[in-house]
């Protein structure tokens, strides 16, 4: 019943606060809902200070939900699939060296930079990190969020060729980031005496390829399925099961889910889609997907504004959140840069591509989740309010400009 209660709240607040966005605010919905949630906060706590009661009942419900559960075990499977279905396959290939390249080195370029530089300034504000933890908050951090990036650049208007780049990179860097992190990790909990080059590689084939075949196995069961009906209601049911049952595989046998889901989901938008079904089930199956991305996208920037009732924040947290963004940023734009002088030789580039680019790596809701993963042991209590500014800064502030900087720039 708690579980329920705690549901039906989010809901009401995620419609309320939603309509309040585009009735009045007008910005992109998720952004739009973040910034009302992260309001709502900051006057929950100043009226704590008068009636400690109310804070302490909101406080509660919030430290009552799971949010690295909630997001990487329930939501993102629903959300990634959703965001891939509607991705146009032909652009993705064209697009494929630029999306492999940013997801794979561009990924680890920028979690040793930001791991390097937060080493290094860090000491300013005597809250010397060692290097460890430093390389553990670049792998969380490094990852442009999908789900932030998708929503925003639906309503950016940026070059197609662009768009492409940054929401495909973004869908596939998880695994990338997800495996830097296992591996960071299990080095600290080890003592850091344990590396393995040989079992990292085969942990990064095992979650990644193993991702990738069975977003392939799933994608094409589900396209034979729905090729061989013409009932939208069932049809929308397959991709449902498509889901659900297809993340809890991927749980099961050890591999990359995200990475299963963005292939499925790629497979269902650009072949069972477009072969298997007719105008009226394509037309279903928009609608729903669009919904359930509108509703799950609204509950979950809904759950990252009220995070900041029970995260531990202080001035020195602040600072080092705040000397973190730019550090972020500088990360992005050499992670960025360095994949470029590579690739121009082979593919051409948007002018000003490497800016654009930048300011549109949106960090979101899987980096706080991974840093809520993290032990106090681990200095999990200092990471997770970092990550958090971080994030708040990337979702309002580059959310909301990308695309006036790239029509400006391009």
């Amino acid at each position: 019943m708690a579980l329920y209660n705690a549901f039906a709240v989010m809901t009401v607040l995620a419609a309320l606060f939603a309509y309040i966005n585009h009735r009045f605010i007008r910005w992109p919905a998720t952004i739009g809902i973040l910034f009302i949630s992260l309001l709502f906060s900051l006057m929950v706590i100043a009226v704590g200070r008068i009636w400690p009661q109310s804070i302490d009942d909101i406080s509660r419900l919030v430290r009552g939900i799971d949010f690295y559960t909630v997001l990487m075990k329930i939501m993102l499977s629903f959300l990634l699939f959703a965001g891939a279905i509607h991705l146009d396959g032909k652009r993705m290939r064209t697009q494929r060296a630029s999306i492999l390249t940013f997801s794979t080195i561009g990924t680890l370029l920028s979690t040793f930079i930001i791991g390097g530089l937060l080493y290094l300034l860090s000491p300013l504000l005597h809250a010397a990190l060692e290097f460890q933890y430093c390389l553990l908050f670049g792998a969380l951090i490094s990852p442009t969020d999908p789900i932030a990036v998708l929503s925003v650049l639906r309503q950016a208007r940026i070059p197609d060729s662009l768009e492409t780049k940054i929401s495909g990179e973004s869908l596939f860097n998880d695994g990338v980031a997800l495996v830097l992190f296992i591996t960071i990790y299990d080095i600290i909990e080890g003592g850091g005496g344990h590396f393995d080059g040989g079992r990292t590689v085969l942990l990064f084939v095992r979650e990644a390829g193993g991702g990738v075949l069975l977003g392939v196995a799933l994608g094409y069961a589900g396209y034979f399925m729905i090729r061989s009906i013409d009932h939208y209601q069932v049809e929308v049911m397959i991709t449902l099961g498509i889901v659900a049952g297809g993340y809890l595989l991927a749980d099961r046998l050890s591999v990359s889910g995200p990475l299963a889901m963005v292939v499925a989901g790629l497979i269902t938008g650009n072949k069972s889609r477009t072969e298997g079904m007719s105008e009226t089930s394509r037309d279903y199956l928009d609608k729903f997907w669009e919904m359930i991305d509108e509703f799950l996208n609204a509950i979950l920037f809904l759950l990252m504004g009220f995070e900041m009732l029970v995260l531990p924040f202080n001035k020195m947290v602040v600072a080092l959140g705040l000397i973190c963004i730019p550090v972020v940023l500088m990360a992005r734009y050499l992670s960025v840069l360095l994949p470029i002088g590579l690739l121009k030789y082979l593919t051409a580039f948007e002018r000003n591509a490497i800016p654009i680019l930048t300011w549109g790596g949106l960090r979101g809701g899987i980096s706080v989740a991974m840093a809520l993963s993290v032990p106090a042991s681990m200095q999990g209590e200092l990471l997770v309010p970092i990550t958090y500014i971080v994030v708040v800064f990337s979702i309002l502030v580059q959310g909301l400009t990308i695309g006036r900087v790239a029509r400006k720039l391009v």
